[in-house]
């Protein structure tokens, strides 16, 4: 979530508002393009800034931006993200407060876009990379916005991808505000099943299993992940070629997914031969 910092000026929340008015043409195609999204799989909706800067950065298809103060939005740009300002002044369309507000729940930022949404890929050749980075594979999880901050997790550790099996859509627009639009630097898909064969270990982990250390992983694991309500899977744990446990103080029961693929992948990088950014 995108917090102000002391320079930035505190937005207050926008209305509620009524539907736009019909006979504003280009307010009822904004409108109807909005609404759209919940039917649509091929495109995705942005919220705030930080999705949008990411969205960017890593090449997604933006077809639309509106926002009810452009020129707060380009100053909010300036501090957080320069190198975009020229883009972004000739991509935010400037809409009324009012169909902001009828358009979305109110962003962190003032700003909306929509963007298509990258190919379906082939979980079979994503599977069969011989990219030595691992994959990240959440099982059944729950929560759209942890899910996403997992995104984020990975795309900033340079994961090669992340995969669910089950749970929500992983591309919501709670899914991406969490991951601060780094979908769009990895691959994420959600899965019926994992193959039946695989030439990729799953390492696991589970309160159960052995600490974690820097020499836990080998290369193209699968670093497998349990729900926040149910932990992984019997199914899951039963593939696993590896258990593992990351070390905590006696009493405390489990901490935040993103925290702990954030404390893996951070592990899996610091045992790269020439330390972190190699591969």
């Amino acid at each position: 979530m995108l917090r102000p910092s002391a320079t930035s000026p505190r937005r207050p929340p926008l209305p509620t508002a009524p539907p736009p008015d019909p006979s504003d043409p280009r307010a009822a195609e904004l409108a109807r393009r909005f609404a759209a999204l919940a039917l649509d799989n091929d495109r995705v909706r942005l919220d705030g800034l930080h999705p949008l800067k990411h969205g960017l950065r890593f090449g997604a298809a933006i077809e639309l931006a509106v926002s009810p103060d452009k020129q707060a939005l380009l100053a909010l740009a300036r501090e957080l993200c320069p190198d975009l300002l020229e883009r972004l002044e000739a991509l935010v369309e400037p809409v009324s407060a009012t169909l902001f507000a009828a358009l979305a729940p109110a962003p962190p930022s003032p700003v909306l876009a929509i963007a298509r949404r990258p190919p379906a890929l082939d979980p079979s050749a994503l599977l069969a990379s011989p990219d030595p980075a691992p994959i990240v594979l959440l099982d059944r999880p729950v929560h759209a916005g942890n899910l996403g901050a997992v995104v984020r997790v990975a795309g900033a550790l340079e994961a090669l991808a992340v995969l669910t099996l089950g749970g929500p859509d992983p591309w919501t627009p709670v899914a991406l505000r969490g991951s601060s639009g780094l979908h769009f630097a990895i691959p994420v898909a959600r899965l019926e099943a994992l193959p039946e064969r695989l030439d990729r270990p799953i390492v696991a982990f589970h309160a159960d299993g052995r600490p974690l250390d820097r020499a836990a992983f080998p290369k193209r694991a699968i670093l497998a992940f349990g729900s926040e309500r149910h932990g992984l899977s019997e199914a899951i744990r039963s593939r696993a070629s590896d258990l593992l446990a990351i070390p905590m103080r006696r009493g405390v029961s489990s901490l935040n997914l993103a925290t702990a693929a954030a404390i893996v992948l951070w592990t899996w990088r610091l045992g790269l031969p020439s330390g972190p950014g190699a591969r």
